[in-house]
């Protein structure tokens, strides 16, 4: 693989892809079939929503293996499955074919995904997969740190797509969250020059999206919690909306 190249690409619309797990942990508090992810992704299709984006974790504490044909089923906005780098979840994901597959880093005792993949240290595991999945006509995304050597282990990879991991960004503040932006913005310039589109997620939310939606390289951001806990307030069309607003005001 030849050495990065520093540049950057021009802008275009970015798009928002809508995580619903969190509708489903809510279902899974009490059992039962209420509320509907499904419905959720139904949702997201009829406001304007760019995909649907579900993590079948190991545990299956909120997503479970059925929901994903259904989603599959009531909506043609594409899919984006989280998955583990497992045999289980490979095996899912070349059941279900999904649109894109993004590979995270997933531990038990873990609330939410806290922080990326380590796709430099774990080429060795994750190749296979990642070939397998490329191979089945599924779009491979990267869930990993805005870090130069993570971009150079896509590349190595042949991953098409990283998503930036942007929890540092969204919990830092003043000066801290300057710099946070600024390697945002530096890896996604980096990924897009070197044949990789770049996408960015987590902790985003209202206050905190426009800085990073006005980053012209990114195409694709995937928020989940912050919307779903906002429509408990305000509906989950209204949230979509909101969020897709402030996005396209930040281009």
């Amino acid at each position: 693989m030849s050495a990065l190249i520093p540049g950057h690409l021009g802008p275009g619309r970015l798009r928002l892809g809508v995580n619903i797990d969190h509708v489903a942990t809510i279902r899974n508090a009490r059992g039962g079939a209420h509320p509907d992810p499904v419905r959720a992704a139904e949702i997201v299709a009829a406001v304007g929503g760019d995909g649907i984006t579900a993590h079948l974790r190991e545990d299956r504490r909120h997503i479970r293996d059925e929901d994903l044909a259904r989603i599959q089923a009531a909506t043609d906005l594409p899919l984006n499955l989280e998955m583990a780098a497992t045999e289980e979840m490979l095996a899912i994901a070349l059941r279900h074919k999904p649109h894109a597959a993004c590979i995270v880093p997933e531990r038990r005792e873990e609330r939410t995904t806290e922080g990326g993949l380590d796709a430099a240290g774990q080429h060795n595991r994750l190749a296979p997969i990642v070939a397998r999945l490329s191979d089945a006509g599924i779009r491979v995304s990267l869930f990993i740190a805005p870090e130069p050597r993570q971009i150079e282990a896509a590349m190595k990879l042949g991953a098409p797509v990283v998503e930036l991991h942007t929890g540092e960004y969204a919990h830092a503040t003043g000066e801290a969250r300057a710099a946070e932006l600024r390697r945002i913005a530096d890896m996604a310039a980096l990924a897009a020059r070197n044949g990789i589109e770049p996408h960015a997620g987590h902790g985003l939310t209202y206050d905190n999206v426009q800085p990073v939606a006005a980053i012209p390289q990114l195409a694709e951001l995937n928020i989940g919690h912050y919307l779903i806990g906002e429509a408990i307030f305000t509906g989950l069309e209204a949230s979509v909306r909101r969020m897709r607003e402030l996005m396209d005001e930040a281009r």
